[in-house]
């Protein structure tokens, strides 16, 4: 499809509007991008770690606690006034609406105080307060640097259900009020600058799309736009081979594909929000990764296709803090609806279920959830198979917590012979044990299991592997 004008998305993070400096470079940023013909719309998150201030206030609140939210108001409110010091000479308008932001926090956390309850719809109504007040920030430094902007709540365009903490976008209304108010503003060459990480409900209640959201907040835009590019500022060079806090030798990744990307989000990677590339999949909207602090790194380009590269694999990462239930016995042989019966325990519980991984001879079925709903999954698996329990058709319902996910990426896993060989030799040099494996049916993964002690070492020996594949 050949677009008539050429719109791009930039979403930036916590990090990238930290403070007045971190500001300044988004707005060169911005004006870069004008200056190359592109019209812009700029996502924000809140200044890096008020969300996770302004969440503890409101449950500090909700606990007993009369006075701590006000501290917290009044910690924030002097940080946000330093940043619009800093960043303009006639601050007085933007600190009115910013006090007013930290005062309503205030009052609201009272009531909670008073109630002594905290519900989801409380905490949403709190936690997107500091995008509000990010957004005016930015807007205001473009202004000042005589480009035209104006801060969008996106309270007001981002319609969702009301699953408070996670809520789910409602694609059609949420097109007609995208497409309402954001096109006229970039026709009067207007730079919206949008709130991140919120929308509310059709009757207008506030809601959040869930931790990191804000990436999926300029998907969901730039796909209702149907705009030429999605991209996701952050303060590190684009996507990375692994952690680099781990891998000292990690490189950017120059291409990958949706398929990868979505792969490497949902075990681990902490570039990108895991619900981020769905909305650019459908619409065939690439996305690429840049550092704010380095943007003349090319960072990575994330499209359909990918670039055709041979390298079967491409990245390695890993979750931690997760269970492996195994569930075992003999007389589960040929038992049709043992596995049935398992996930319907399991999804009873409301649990999401990572991995699985199944014996040939059917005497055994593990799979991996995170850590946290170990007790109550193994609960669950007992009280189902109680009669077997007793009969001794299965022999017990384990629950190993020292184990971690070690998940590689990349094109043609699959099709590609001798990969599979090729990790397994890679860490069993360093006597490491597999506990599990698991194929990825998308053909962009192979996921293993091991002790979460070996961890490390093995994320050390499957990249060693990846940066010398040819």
């Amino acid at each position: 499809m050949i677009r008539e004008n050429r719109t791009i998305v930039m979403k930036f993070g916590g990090t990238s509007v930290q403070d007045a400096d971190a500001i300044s470079k988004v707005v060169e940023i911005v004006r870069n991008a004008r200056a190359d013909g592109k019209r812009c719309v700029v996502v924000v998150s809140a200044l890096g770690g008020v969300t996770n201030r302004l969440q503890a206030g409101i449950e500090r609140a909700a606990a007993g606690d009369p006075a701590y939210h006000r501290e917290v108001a009044e910690e924030l409110w002097q940080r946000h006034e330093q940043v619009a010091r800093a960043l303009t000479a006639s601050p007085g308008t933007l600190l009115e609406e910013i006090s007013r932001l930290f005062v309503e926090y205030t009052r609201f956390g009272d009531s909670v105080y008073v109630l002594g309850e905290a519900t989801a719809r409380a905490l949403d109504y709190t936690m997107g307060l500091g995008e509000r007040a990010s957004a005016r920030l930015v807007a205001e430094a473009l202004r000042v640097a005589d480009i035209p902007a104006q801060a969008i709540d996106a309270t007001g365009i981002i319609v969702t259900d009301d699953c408070y903490q996670q809520a789910t976008p409602l694609l059609k209304p949420t097109r007609e009020r995208v497409t309402q108010v954001l096109p006229p503003l970039l026709e009067a060459g207007i730079t919206p600058v949008v709130t991140g990480y919120i929308g509310a409900t059709a009757s207008g209640v506030s809601t959040t799309l869930g931790r990191g959201g804000s990436d999926y907040s300029a998907s969901l835009i730039g796909a209702m736009l149907n705009c030429d590019e999605v991209w996701i500022w952050t303060d590190v060079d684009g996507v990375m081979t692994a952690d680099p806090r781990i891998v000292p030798d990690a490189r950017t990744i120059e291409v990958l594909t949706h398929s990868e990307v979505s792969e490497l989000a949902y075990f681990g990677a902490k570039v990108l929000h895991p619900r981020t590339i769905r909305p650019l999949i459908e619409a065939s909207i690439p996305l690429r990764v840049k550092n704010t602090f380095n943007p003349d790194h090319p960072g990575t380009l994330i499209t359909a296709n990918g670039n055709g590269n041979a390298r079967p694999l491409k990245a390695v990462t890993a979750i931690r803090d997760v269970s492996q239930i195994t569930v075992a016995g003999k007389g589960m042989l040929g038992v049709p609806g043992i596995a049935a019966r398992t996930f319907a325990a399991v999804a009873q519980t409301g649990t999401n279920v990572l991995m699985i991984s199944q014996s040939s001879s059917e005497q055994s079925i593990c799979f991996i959830i995170p850590q946290s709903r170990a007790p109550v999954v193994v609960a669950a698996l007992n009280e189902q198979f109680a009669q077997e329990l007793a009969r001794r058709d299965i022999d017990s319902v384990t629950a190993d917590d020292n184990v971690t996910i070690i998940t590689m990426v990349g094109e043609r896993v699959r099709q590609t012979a001798g990969v599979a060989g090729q990790v397994f030799s890679a860490v069993g040099a360093r006597g490491i044990n597999l506990l599990a494996i698991a194929q990825g049916s998308s053909d962009s993964s192979l996921s293993v299991v091991v002790a979460a002690d070996d961890a490390d070492a093995a994320l050390r020996a499957i990249h060693e592997l990846i940066v010398n594949s040819k």
